[in-house]
């Protein structure tokens, strides 16, 4: 699995009226990985990075919202 999908299984209630959910999960940005950016990290052209949304590869997420 993706290192950057978190999974987690919400708290139910023992009088929950509703159906419970069994997993969520969520997405954390690759940036919370990396303490500090390091020199000569490697560089996105400048239209893949427009594109992409960031210069740097490291820092590039495939996050797509449902």
């Amino acid at each position: 699995m993706n290192p950057e999908v978190r999974v987690y299984v919400p708290f139910r209630g023992p009088f929950d009226p509703c159906p419970p959910i069994g997993v969520k999960t969520f997405v954390t940005p690759p940036n919370l990985f990396i303490q500090f950016q390091p020199m000569g990290l490697p560089q996105f052209s400048p239209y893949e990075a427009l594109r992409l949304g960031t210069l740097w590869p490291d820092l590039y997420s495939n996050y797509y919202p449902r």
